[in-house]
């Protein structure tokens, strides 16, 4: 067993240098955005008293950093904050990180990461002369920040960012459904040190069998996972999925294969880069009932919600706008109109 191996084959992980030991169940700061500032509390409180001591957000996250700063200043020695930026020139960043620095009210954040690099281009942006990471190495000069780190949807584009920078940690996708990182991006992270988080890790709440998945993930190299949570419940079930991490058998892959077959390869992981809609429909929410309905048949449960909602399926216009911002280019439009009739014909079908 290497040293890096056998530093991630507990609960805890070294993810970067000085990082301590930080638990691998972490926390994402999406849907704490969904939360009033004494819910969100309750919860950071209640993650923080499991022992979640790492935590990531972003500048894009309206106010999940300021939730953050909200609580987690009074356990920074204990906790590693994260966050990140979507700015690719190096002022643009430092300015990010200044606001960043306010909303977190602390001094420093541990690790501050370049956000969702798409592609090549994207790439030589920020390893341009004037690029974000010169920006960084600025901020981190400063002790404004202490490592440079980097996420992203597309593996390949990641591997090269690991050859062309020394950089602390890579955030990218990584679930059951989602192993394409494992085959060539997280090895090579390992041999070079770099530490690898786990966005995503039940597919944005569509993976049903979570403590599977993450003995699964944890299997493949994963150092720490970031699921967003948003109660309290959530929290407890999350970290009680690191009481065993052991291999999965044949039955217990067959389980998460059948979860894979059930989804398929249209289903949203709720990050919410596709928002706000233009025509004001709530996008992400509406995948989530649309799973209600015609996956775990709750049929009347998500019809009364539809219910209270201003925008459905038959208000979208196709404008095409949240397509080009999700990461994973899903058809939202083709999807919403296809979830709209097939509603419509299972409710004559009930009449």
């Amino acid at each position: 067993m290497d040293e890096r191996t056998s530093r991630t084959a507990g609960r805890t992980a070294r993810l970067f240098p000085g990082s301590g030991d930080v638990l691998r169940m972490g926390m994402g700061g999406i849907p704490i955005q969904r939360l009033d500032p004494s819910g969100s509390e309750r919860v950071l409180e209640k993650a923080i008293a499991a022992g979640i001591n790492f935590f990531d957000t972003a500048r894009g996250y309206t106010d999940s950093e300021s939730k953050f700063g909200r609580v987690l200043p009074r356990y920074r020695g204990q906790v590693r904050v994260a966050s990140k930026s979507f700015s690719r020139g190096a002022a643009d960043i430092q300015r990010d990180i200044e606001t960043s620095l306010r909303n977190l009210r602390s001094d420093h954040i541990d690790v501050y990461q370049c956000h969702n690099v798409a592609g090549e281009a994207d790439l030589e942006k920020i390893l341009a002369p004037d690029g974000a990471v010169a920006g960084m190495l600025k901020a981190q000069a400063q002790g404004k920040i202490g490592h440079i780190g980097i996420s992203g949807h597309k593996p390949g584009v990641l591997a090269m960012a690991l050859e062309r920078f020394a950089f602390a940690t890579i955030q990218v996708p990584a679930n059951f459904m989602e192993t394409e990182a494992m085959r060539e991006l997280i090895p090579a992270a390992r041999r070079r040190g770099v530490g690898v988080i786990a966005m995503k890790p039940v597919g944005g709440g569509n993976i049903r069998e979570t403590a599977l998945n993450f003995r699964f993930i944890f299997n493949q190299g994963i150092d720490v996972a970031i699921p967003g949570m948003d109660s309290e419940r959530q929290v407890a079930e999350n970290v009680a999925a690191l009481d065993d991490l052991s291999p999965l058998n044949a039955e217990e892959i067959s389980r998460l294969q059948a979860e894979k077959e059930r989804l398929g390869d249209r289903f949203c992981r709720r990050c919410e880069y596709c928002m706000p809609c233009p025509q004001g429909l709530p996008i992400s929410f509406l995948h989530v009932l649309r799973n209600y309905y015609f996956l775990y048949d709750l049929k009347d449960w998500a019809l009364e919600r539809l219910g209270g909602l201003a925008r459905t399926y038959k208000d979208c216009t196709a404008c095409g706008e949240c397509v080009a911002k999700c990461p994973y280019h899903l058809d939202m439009p083709a999807i919403f109109r296809e979830t709209w009739e097939k509603m419509q014909a299972d409710r004559e079908d009930r009449a």
